[in-house]
């Protein structure tokens, strides 16, 4: 289940997303190379062609910057969105290339007299 935030993005703005990775006893850790992320609507459709989009330089905290399109409303898609962020970490106790799976959920707020 996705992370529901509490902060709605505005229609065609920006809105900053935050990743921060933590191993299974709540220590920071930076994600191997391969991490991506994706953004979809809640029926799974794929926003402004960004899937699978690289983060470059993983570290223990990324942010990632949507803007324009990638908060566009148009009538024919809802103004829900899912941010999906994907990869792996090595874990001195458990092994390497450990998944990293997450999600967060966020509404859109459709303004008036944006076309």
């Amino acid at each position: 289940m996705a992370t529901i935030l509490s902060t709605n993005a505005i229609e065609e703005s920006t809105y900053i997303i935050t990743a921060t990775y933590t191993d299974q006893d709540g220590a920071a850790v930076t994600p191997n190379a391969g991490l991506n992320w994706t953004l979809t609507d809640d029926s799974g459709n794929i926003i402004n062609d960004r899937d699978s989009v690289a983060i470059a330089v993983p570290s223990t905290s990324n942010s990632v910057v949507l803007s324009g399109d990638d908060l566009a409303v148009p009538t024919t898609v809802n103004r829900v969105r899912i941010f999906t962020i994907e990869g792996t970490y090595n874990s001195a106790t458990y092994g390497n290339n450990l998944p990293i799976k997450a999600q967060c959920q966020f509404t859109i707020d459709d303004l008036t007299a944006v076309t």
